[in-house]
């Protein structure tokens, strides 16, 4: 079982950095909301 293991550790598809891509992820989501928050604000201030 350990061969297989091992054998899995060696064919690793993505090679980058887990702490990169969940930065990007963190900032993607955060950029969405904050547009989503501003598309908001803009039509509240614009009903008025």
């Amino acid at each position: 079982m350990r061969e297989s293991e091992f054998e899995f550790e060696q064919s690793v598809q993505s090679k980058r950095n887990d702490a990169i891509d969940s930065g990007v992820g963190f900032a993607v989501s955060f950029v969405f909301f904050t547009a989503i928050f501003v598309i908001g604000t803009v039509i509240e201030v614009l009903g008025k």
